[in-house]
């Protein structure tokens, strides 16, 4: 069977980790998005907030593509 597949980027945060942060944007985007299949780490930073930090990851996702 042929598939296509698109790929965005999203960024998702977390105050905990940046496994949390992974967690937090793909379970925001499967809300909308459907047959995510991969999700490649891109860039990992952290910033700070009134002394806390905020654990921050970029991601490559891909979902298939259907009209």
């Amino acid at each position: 069977m042929n598939s296509v597949y698109k790929v965005i980027e999203i960024i998702g945060t977390s105050d905990k980790s940046w496994e949390d942060a992974a967690r937090n944007a793909i379970e925001t985007a499967s809300k909308a998005l459907k047959d995510i299949r991969v999700a490649e780490v891109k860039e990992m930073d952290i910033s700070v907030d009134d002394n806390r930090l905020i654990y921050r990851i970029k991601l490559r996702v891909s979902f298939k593509y259907t009209d």
